[in-house]
């Protein structure tokens, strides 16, 4: 039987999945088949830090495809910082790390992980359907080590929920964020309620405009003969990129 903690908290996620199925018109293209084996789920953020669109977008795609494993959410420092990654834990979230996904794997764990961090989730409007891992390899090498397939998850639409006019990463690089929070960015942007702000909208919930989701989770890929950690995390993030542009070509902000 489960406590009461973890009820709630899988009720409350579960009315997020709900809420952006309703508001946010969630459309899933899950045409594939996940291994029976365990997986390296390979997603890109929308924008925010503890909460964050396409964090539940995701998690609505992988209950799509009946996965027969639990699933480990590599989860940012930041959650545990603020207090809130306790209740997270319940749904699979763990501090994104090689040790916690290592250990995840060798429970027989699928594990979720968006390689991007704060640069992916704090990119400015501008740059909303764009994939930004910023050079991080780290995800590969470890599919290359536990021998995983990786599966690309990738959502579009979450960074119309807000304007982001700046990342941020003087004003984080100032405040020494890097140190302080492991934050490289410190996001200027304006949402509801907020309105104009600095760094509130990514720390703290904010209102998205009911922009409209689409999910795609994509085929599985392994390394090539002679890949490189770096030279397969390169093909990961552009096969993403290839698809977030193809769901965003001739897209109308909002309305998709």
């Amino acid at each position: 039987m489960t406590d009461p903690l973890t009820r709630a908290v899988a009720a409350i996620a579960a009315a997020g999945e709900d809420f952006v199925r309703r508001y946010h018109r969630l459309e899933i293209d899950t045409d594939v088949t996940a291994p029976s084996t365990p997986v390296l789920f390979v997603a890109n953020h929308g924008f925010g830090g503890v909460v964050d669109l396409n964090v539940l977008a995701v998690r609505a795609a992988l209950d799509a495809l009946a996965l027969d494993r639990p699933v480990t959410i590599l989860t940012h420092q930041l959650a545990w910082t603020l207090g809130v990654g306790r209740l997270l834990e319940p749904l699979g979230a763990r501090p994104a790390g090689h040790d916690s996904a290592v250990e995840a794997f060798e429970a027989g764990h699928h594990v979720l992980v968006f390689p991007g961090g704060d640069k992916d989730a704090a990119k400015t409007f501008a740059d909303r359907n764009r994939v930004i891992f910023d050079g991080r390899a780290g995800f590969a090498e470890l599919a290359i080590d536990q021998k995983v397939p990786i599966m690309p998850v990738v959502t579009a639409g979450a960074g119309e929920s807000l304007l982001v006019l700046s990342s941020g990463e003087a004003i984080a690089r100032a405040l020494r964020l890097d140190k302080i929070l492991r934050l490289k960015t410190f996001p200027v942007s304006v949402s509801l309620p907020w309105g104009l702000n600095v760094g509130a909208v990514g720390l703290l919930p904010y209102f998205p405009l009911p922009t409209k989701l689409v999910t795609r989770v994509l085929a599985p890929m392994t390394p090539e003969n002679g890949d490189t950690a770096e030279g397969f995390a390169a093909r990961v993030e552009q096969t993403m990129q290839d698809t977030l542009t193809a769901l965003t070509s001739g897209r109308r902000p909002l309305l998709g």
